[in-house]
This record gives structure tokens, C-alpha cells and sequence, in this order.
């Protein structure tokens, strides 16, 4: 009898009442097929068999017989009985002599990376919707840019970006930034053309396509297809005219990212050609691997070529943005199901499964985010290679990382297909060694950890992320002290993108939207913040917006927190928050775009005021400075 804890499912589950949930027997039966566990007694990735070890640095690692060593710069060691206890942190190689059987050997730090006495502040940007008057109807990496040119001369020294990772290269746009095609590489959409090589020479040719993407911001809602449409024909333009004599810092791009950024830009190419789900391909190209693949990349180089070009560019107009303020990149908790993460390692995902939480003070109903999750053992097997990779790509040209729902690194709430999310069940995951590779990835990038650990958290959890100096994510809403009393070791901000704006709260807008679109909202939560918020500010019930905008900011200022940021919806004092969970076609998620251009936000007077509180409230503490990865 194969016993489900062994495999990390959980029989049963704490809600967020600290109420214990029976998980069915149909759907503890559903994981253990989706994982192939049969009547296994034990995962395969685990034992002497393992591929992958993962250890702090100094810690011994004992060994049964004859080894060779490769460490991560080349040299090679024979070992037996056990590693050198001074081999640095790193991705070393361990083969049996005997047999062969290879060990991809991670060796940790202890910790991620800090700055000691870290103390500073910034804006928490949702990228699309921060448009400049020379966006084509959507914000772009030159905005981000500027964005934090102006942030730092208000004494900002971070912003805290929406994900920007790659959806489906397909007409139609995947709205959300959590739904992406893939999380290693980045959306086209955020290209600034203008700043293209050679895009100034062929100004004339591109005049139509800027003009018709400028007159796009007219509109509130963003229109993802049109501006992908407008600025599709514009890249192929300039790649016609950059392909014909090229560049060696392409060259070194593409080879430097290697087998990752092929397969990507194959994938791109093939999405092109013969639309999605993949799964739906003809099946000799569903394998990457696989002769049709390879058939197809003989046949279509130059497009394939053209994709890496787009990420290419996107890497240095990344690098521009980052030069000018420190970014906190966001890394969603999965991927698309038909995108290229999980078409290139669709081994590493379980099948028939999706991702979602159980049902909480908010979401009464559950959530179902409808993205596969990795499989613990599968992930493990293939020696944490996905995971990587895709930290690595998070913190490129970034000051920081912010780990959307940090909890599944150490446990996720699987939904079998077919179910609702309120038959789900926790599955745990290999957490010492993933925030082992986690600190590793920090430590290198010289980037810092911020963990979303809202929701249901278990206690274990918060004391293994600060020992590991992963900073806690902290909230107004959410919490029943002041901000006073929030811990040093945290972001603290007042509310998310999933959240009520506090104009949305203050005013009933937000309850009444969510009437609106048939939503059970948690009247009396909010009524709680609410009474809060008058309590700990001392506004009056009738202030207006502006002035409740304010009093909250100058409130958070107090947390002793390492970071605190502001949201630009705040700073125009916007109702509509940017995303209502449990929505897709009843509202435009992610596709509603700030009221004024960026030009007007910086010189909003209610934007220098949550500037000039969040400064005075950092003033004596350390400002990391702009960072770039190379």
C-alpha cells in the first residue's frame, strides 16, 4: 500500500482557522497517479540512486566507495570516504567509480543575500499600466526606466515590478503576468521600439505603426493584442535591417544563454506556426528533443533567430532600467500548461493537476489558478535544472526578488482535474534543498529575497524564511497592529494587486465591484480595516480619498521594516485595484491602465506626499545602490 505522506501528499491540512480539513480519498488517489506513484513505497529521486545532493557549505558529505570530483571550475579531485570539507559553494560533480552513477553535488551558503542595515523605499509598479506619453498603449522598459530616474530623486532606491515574463508569442496576449508562457525569459511587449538599434534611421518607416501605438493610450484598457500587432510589425522591420550586418554582442548573447534561449525561440517559432495548445501539435513536435524539432529549426532559423534577437534587446533595455534604480523582480508561483517552460521540461510537471489555495477569509470559495505544478520528485530527479534556471533569469539586472506565494517552496495546494479548489490537498516539497539553491542564486546575483507569505502560512515556515534572511511580506489589510509593531525583518506595504486600493476600500467601490461581478466579498473584513484605518490614522469617516491616501502612507512610514513601498494607484488615488481573483472575462484584469500619463504622476501632489512620508520614515538607514547582473 503506497502511503501518500512518503510522497509528500497530505492527508489532511490546517485551514486558514487553524481548522483541520480531511482531503478526499479521491483526490489523495488522483496525486499519487499524477506523480506514477503506483504501489511505490518511495519516490525514485530519493536514496542512493539520487542525482542530486544538496548541502550547506562545511557540511559533511560521506561517501561509500571511490569518487571523482568535478568542481563548478573544472578541476578534478579523486574522493572517497568523503568531499573536501573546504569544496566552495557552487554546482560540483560527483561520478561513482564503479558504476558511473553521476551526483550533481550543490554545495550552499547558509543564508540569501542582505544588505546589512538595509532601510529604504519604493514604488510598486504594475508595468502595463504605467504608460508615458511615448508608449505604444502600454508601459515599456523605457517607462520603467524613467520611472526610476524619478523615483530616485525622491530618495527611493528600489521598485517593485510586476512579472515580466514571456507570454504565448501568439495574437492573442495573455493578460496576466502570472499566467505566463515562461518565466526564464521576458514579454516583447515591454520594448521600447524607439530605443531598437537603428530604429532613429528608419524613423520615417516606423512613423505609421508609432503614431497608431501612441494613440492607443487614449483608452484606459489596455489593448495587448493591438499593441503586440503594431509592435510585431515594427520588430520584424528592424530585425530585416539589423540581420544584414548584425553584431557581435548578439552573438555572444546567444551563445552565452545557450540550449535555454534556443529552445525558447524554437518554441516561439513553432507557437507562430501552429497556433497552441501544444498538446495539440503533431506529435513529432511535441517532443524537444525529438527529430521533428529538430526537422523544424533547419527550416526556420531565421525566425527562430528573430526570437532570440526580441529577448536579446529586452535584456538590454532591462539592464538600462536597472541602472537607475534597484529592481525587485516579481517571480509568478507557474507557468502556462501550453507554454515553452512546459513544453521544454513538461517531464519535470505533474499531469492532471493544478495550482491553486483553499479557501481563506477572502476567497471563501477557493482559488484555482490553473497552472501545473512541478512534480517534488520529478524536479528532484532531473537535478533541480528547472529551478535554476529560472531563479537565475529572476535575478537578472535586479537589486532583489520578490517570490510570489514563498509557501510552495516548502508546500503547494494541489487540485486534481476535474475537482474544485475546495478538494484540493497539500503536497510538500523539498524545501531545505530548494532554499539552499535559493540562498546560492542570491548570494551570486547580489540580490535579496523577498517572500509573499500571505494566507495560510505555517508557523515553520516564517522562522525557516528568516533564518534563511528571506524578508517576510507584510500588509495593512491584513494585519490587526499597527504598523509600528511590524517586523524589521519584512516588506511592509498596505495593500497588493489582488487587494483593494485604499480610495477602493475607503470609498465602498471595491465591495460594490465585487457585488457587481456576483463575488461573495468579506463585508466584515473590510469593515474591520476600515475601523482600522480611521482608528490608527485618526481621519475623519467623511475625509476624501487624497487625504485618507496620506494619513495611510505617513502610517506605514513608522514600520520599522526594511522595506516599504507605495503603489501608484495609491499615488493617484485609484479605485479599481488592478486584479479581482475568481475574474477573467467579467472585468479587464491586469488591462486597465493609471489614469494620467507618468509625465502628470510626477507632479502629483499626492504622489510627493506618499514620496516625502515613505523618505522621511527611511531617513539614517542603508539604500542599496542600482544593481545589474551580468
Amino acid at each position: 500500500m503506497t502511503d501518500p505522506a512518503t510522497w509528500g501528499i497530505s492527508s489532511r491540512y490546517q485551514d486558514h482557522r487553524r481548522e483541520w480539513r480531511d482531503a478526499p480519498q479521491s483526490t489523495i488517489d488522483a496525486l499519487l497517479a499524477a506523480m506514477g506513484a503506483g504501489d511505490g513505497p518511495a519516490p525514485p529521486a530519493t536514496g542512493e540512486r539520487s542525482r542530486v545532493r544538496v548541502v550547506t557549505a562545511g557540511e559533511p558529505v560521506p561517501l561509500t566507495g571511490r569518487w571523482h570530483l568535478r568542481t563548478e571550475d573544472g578541476t578534478e579531485v579523486a574522493v572517497e570516504q568523503e568531499v573536501p570539507p573546504d569544496l566552495p559553494t557552487g554546482y560540483h560533480l560527483l561520478r561513482r567509480e564503479d558504476d558511473g552513477h553521476a551526483v550533481r553535488l550543490v554545495v550552499t551558503p547558509a543564508s540569501c543575500f542582505l544588505p546589512d542595515g538595509l532601510r529604504t523605499w519604493g514604488w510598486a509598479v504594475q508595468l502595463p499600466a504605467a504608460r508615458s506619453s511615448a508608449s505604444w498603449g502600454i508601459g515599456d522598459l523605457g517607462d520603467l526606466r524613467r520611472l526610476g530616474r524619478w523615483s530616485a530623486t525622491q530618495g527611493a532606491a528600489m521598485s517593485l515590478v510586476s512579472p515580466l515574463h514571456a507570454p504565448l508569442p501568439t495574437a492573442h496576449q495573455q493578460p496576466s503576468p502570472y499566467f505566463p508562457s515562461s518565466r526564464c525569459f521576458r514579454s516583447p511587449l515591454y520594448l521600447r521600439v524607439e530605443d531598437v538599434p537603428g530604429a532613429r534611421e528608419m524613423t520615417p518607416d516606423l512613423a505609421p505603426l508609432a503614431a497608431a501605438g501612441r494613440a492607443l493610450n487614449q483608452d484606459r484598457r489596455i489593448d495587448r493584442d493591438e499593441v503586440w500587432r503594431l509592435k510585431l510589425a515594427a520588430l520584424e522591420t528592424l530585425w530585416g535591417a539589423f540581420r544584414e550586418h548584425g553584431a557581435p554582442e548578439f552573438d555572444d548573447y546567444c551563445e552565452a544563454e545557450g540550449g535555454a534561449l534556443a529552445g525558447y525561440a524554437t518554441f516561439c517559432a513553432l507557437a507562430e506556426e501552429h497556433g497552441g495548445p501544444w498538446s495539440t501539435w503533431p506529435a513529432r513536435l511535441q517532443d524537444p528533443e525529438g527529430a521533428g524539432v529538430l526537422g523544424f529549426v533547419d527550416a526556420h532559423r531565421d525566425r527562430i533567430r528573430f526570437h532570440q534577437w526580441l529577448q536579446w534587446l529586452l535584456d538590454g533595455q532591462l539592464a538600462a532600467a536597472g541602472a537607475e534604480i534597484g529592481l525587485v523582480h516579481d517571480l509568478a508561483i507557474g507557468v502556462d500548461p501550453e507554454g515553452a517552460d512546459a513544453w521544454l521540461w513538461q517531464d519535470c510537471f505533474a499531469r492532471g493537476v493544478r495550482v491553486g489555495a483553499p479557501p481563506d477569509e477572502f476567497n471563501t470559495q477557493g482559488q484555482d489558478w490553473g497552472l501545473p505544478p512541478f512534480d517534488p520528485w520529478r524536479l528532484r530527479a532531473a537535478a533541480y535544472e528547472p529551478f535554476v534556471r529560472t531563479l537565475r533569469a529572476a535575478f537578472r539586472h535586479a537589486g532583489g526578488m520578490r517570490v510570489d506565494h514563498v509557501m510552495g517552496l516548502f508546500r503547494l495546494f494541489w487540485i486534481p482535474a476535474g475537482a474544485g479548489a475546495r478538494e484540493g490537498t497539500y503536497v510538500r516539497y523539498p524545501a531545505e534543498e530548494m532554499l539552499g539553491i535559493l540562498a546560492l542564486e542570491s548570494q551570486r546575483a547580489g540580490a535579496y529575497v523577498v517572500g509573499e507569505d500571505l494566507g495560510n502560512v505555517e508557523d515553520s515556515v516564517r522562522e525557516e524564511l528568516t533564518a534563511r534572511r528571506v524578508l517576510s511580506y507584510r500588509l495593512v489589510w491584513f494585519e490587526d497592529r499597527p504598523p509600528t509593531q511590524f517586523p524589521a525583518h519584512a516588506l511592509a506595504a498596505v495593500t497588493t494587486h489582488d487587494l483593494p486600493t485604499v480610495a477602493g476600500l475607503w470609498s465602498g467601490e471595491d465591495l460594490a465591484e465585487q457585488e457587481r461581478l456576483g463575488l461573495e466579498p468579506n463585508v466584515e473584513a473590510t469593515v474591520e480595516i476600515h475601523e482600522r484605518v480611521r482608528s490608527w490614522t485618526g481621519v475623519p469617516a467623511d475625509a476624501p480619498a487624497g487625504e485618507v491616501v496620506a494619513a495611510v502612507y505617513r502610517l506605514l512610514a513608522t514600520a520599522p521594516s526594511a522595506i516599504v513601498t507605495a503603489t501608484l494607484e495609491d499615488a493617484l488615488a485609484v479605485e479599481e485595484r488592478p486584479n479581482v481573483p475568481g475574474t477573467t472575462e467579467e472585468r479587464p484584469n491586469w488591462s486597465l491602465a493609471l489614469p494620467r500619463p507618468l509625465e502628470e504622476l510626477e507632479t502629483e501632489p499626492l504622489a510627493g506626499a506618499v514620496a516625502e512620508a515613505l523618505a522621511g520614515g527611511r531617513a539614517g538607514g542603508a539604500s542599496p545602490a542600482p544593481h545589474s547582473t551580468p
